[in-house]
């Protein structure tokens, strides 16, 4: 199952291929176990992109490129911890925000054993440091492999932001409160179904209703035309969001 064309342009999914196609349906992970799964990497990811200091962008790339590996690979075969830290590894090298690959090796080690390394040292293999290191590289490698290189990932902020500054909104609390959907819906296989701008409309149209507001973008049309997408889309798409709460 592949994510890109022959020509690197991306390719997206229907909700019902993704979870039919899934390969970790073979090893008995159902479609309920395979959410869990997704929502735990994700949520990983948030702390140790914060705690690594890394742009929001550089950690749903990073979020995206977990979601394609288990597109093609799957859960059961992977500790996904090792293969989301490796992802963003990269995420931050390809977002031109890089860190020192010792920092992820420290604080990821530490977040998935709990504990403090300052104080625990003296319980750990002596080996641990670079053992763990050489997983996060392998990884790195099967990460690059499974996706055939492509790693460049197209987020729905810029079209947000772009709609937003052209309807006078992006200093509005609309705009906090869509952004914040967009980030919500990273742990969903939405990225993997619709093009930025259709996932952008649905965090908008969420972000409206929630403050009841009427959105009418410029020149007085369906405000989703300034989205480029269609009332069938946005209705999947803020169908999918509003389960993440559920």
């Amino acid at each position: 199952m592949s994510s890109s064309s022959s020509d690197g342009t991306e390719v997206f999914f229907s909700r019902e291929e993704i979870d039919r196609c899934s390969p970790s349906r073979r090893d008995g992970i159902d479609a309920q176990k395979e959410t869990f799964l997704r929502y735990s990497y994700c949520s990983f990811l948030q702390t140790l992109g914060m705690r690594l200091q890394l742009p929001q962008t550089t950690i749903a790339t990073a979020m995206v490129l977990c979601h394609r590996f288990f597109l093609r690979r799957s859960h059961a075969a992977y500790d996904r911890f090792v293969i989301a830290t490796s992802a963003l590894f990269l995420a931050a090298k390809s977002e031109e925000t890089p860190r020192p690959l010792n920092s992820f090796v420290l604080v990821s080690y530490e977040m998935c054993h709990r504990q403090d390394l300052a104080n625990f040292h003296y319980n750990m293999p002596k080996d641990w440091f670079e053992h763990y290191k050489e997983c996060i590289l392998e990884a790195e490698q099967l990460l690059l492999t499974a996706l055939d290189f492509e790693i460049s990932v197209q987020h729905p902020y810029s079209q947000l932001i772009s709609v937003f500054t052209k309807n006078g909104l992006l200093q509005s609390n609309l705009f906090n409160i869509a952004w914040k959907f967009i980030n919500d819906a990273l742990r969903s296989s939405l990225w993997l179904q619709f093009k930025p701008n259709h996932i952008a409309a649905g965090a908008a149209f969420l972000a409206a209703r929630a403050l009841n507001m009427d959105l009418i973008m410029s020149g007085g049309f369906g405000w989703w035309q300034d989205f480029q997408t269609t009332p069938a889309i946005l209705d999947n798409v803020t169908r999918q969001m509003l389960e993440i709460y559920g």
